[in-house]
């Protein structure tokens, strides 16, 4: 009997290394071994090859070459931004403004930044997932030196209004970073336009390997270091550079602008397959989080329904999709960006992820239905048999 084919939709959680990318990071594996901070021709080679990447990152981010500094992910990255601020003395104060919604990497150092003797407001989302610009202004004080707000939630895919906040940053004075690891390769960034003075993102994400990231960091932004020890990275992050992972990341920021497009007709219209299908197929399911979103995440809840229970089943079916964030897996407590947003525990517990690729196809998108009605109903069927 011919196995089915494998169907991967949990893209946000993680992607496959595009061939290209592979191939332009393989030399850098072996023949091209060199340290790039290495003043012989191995070494240079390698620098040549880092400042290629560098340049290729700061186009898709429409950053300067200098604003790039590369790390080893997008946790790396937001501890980088939200400790450096913190520690630089750049101004007087000690107040972070942050939301409930955000990623853990940002969640967790800000609680251990408040452990550090910070002040930390959460702010509040409103039911469509979105962070009211008023409510950024009402929460700045005197001592407010850092706003941290994610560019696009990594569950429900909602843009949040960064060019409106940091409008309010710059009329203060203020930092502001934005955690950008689900945007960066899915929608134009342009740090410009959003007015952001830094910016993480994470290259597996779209299609580069594990283990590789940016912090962008505006010009005159004054920050320290998160990772002390040699002079890598203008100072700014110590640490011999991931010759490999880097090149793979700059030729990934190349093959995502050339993607982007894709991204927002084909990839958006497949996302809204998923969702007008599921609903006009199964009752009891609602959408998750208001416009603008990503165009390649649906986040749907289920009534009557197990969100784990159906990941199983539907990997079971050769589909893979998910309840939420990855970072959170393992974790008993409820989906806290659906909480944030009002949802109540059932319909928390009943949610699932759907997070596409330009890998994906349409015939991928038709299976996966017909095997998430089917699933759906027999769970539903299942659970009434077990409360009955």
């Amino acid at each position: 009997m011919q196995m089915r084919p494998r169907i991967y939709l949990d893209n946000s959680a993680t992607t496959r290394v595009d061939a290209r990318v592979l191939e332009a990071m393989l030399p850098f594996l072996q023949d091209n071994f060199g340290n790039a901070s290495s003043i012989h021709t191995f070494g240079q080679d390698a620098r040549a090859a880092v400042e290629t990447a560098r340049r290729e990152v700061a186009e898709i981010l429409g950053a300067d070459t200098r604003e790039v500094i590369f790390t080893s992910g997008g946790t790396e990255s937001d501890n980088a931004a939200l400790w450096g601020i913190y520690r630089s003395g750049y101004r007087a104060g000690n107040h972070v403004i942050t939301t409930r919604i955000e990623h853990p990497a940002v969640l967790a150092t800000c609680k251990a930044l408040q452990a550090a003797g910070a002040e930390i407001t959460f702010l509040p989302v409103d039911a469509g997932g979105r962070v009211e610009p008023s409510a950024v202004a009402a929460a700045i004080t005197d001592r407010t030196i850092l706003i941290s707000i994610m560019h696009a939630n990594n569950e429900t895919g909602v843009i949040q209004p960064i060019e409106e906040i940091s409008a309010l940053a710059r009329e203060r004075g203020i930092v502001l970073h934005s955690d950008a690891v689900q945007s960066v390769g899915k929608i134009p960034i342009d740090v410009r336009r959003l007015g952001v003075d830094l910016l993480s993102l994470s290259g597996h994400k779209f299609h580069a390997p594990k283990g590789v990231g940016v912090l962008y960091a505006r010009k005159r932004v004054k920050f320290a270091p998160f990772m002390t020890g040699g002079s890598h990275e203008r100072k700014r992050r110590a640490g011999t550079e991931n010759v490999p992972g880097i090149v793979a990341l700059g030729a990934a920021a190349r093959l995502a602008l050339t993607r982007l497009g894709e991204m927002g007709t084909r990839i958006a219209a497949l996302r809204d397959k998923i969702e007008s299908s599921v609903r006009s197929r199964l009752p009891g399911v609602r959408v998750n989080g208001a416009e603008p979103r990503l165009p390649n995440i649906s986040n749907l809840s289920f009534e009557r329904l197990e969100g784990e229970a159906a990941v199983i089943a539907m990997d079971l079916e050769g589909v893979a999709v998910s309840t939420g964030s990855a970072c959170s897996s393992g974790s008993l407590e409820p989906s806290h960006v659906l909480a944030a947003m009002g949802l109540r525990q059932d319909a928390v517990q009943g949610s699932l992820r759907f997070s596409l690729s330009c890998d994906n196809t349409g015939e991928e998108i038709d299976c996966t239905l017909d095997l998430l009605v089917s699933v759906t109903e027999r769970l539903r069927r299942l659970s009434h048999r077990t409360y009955a």
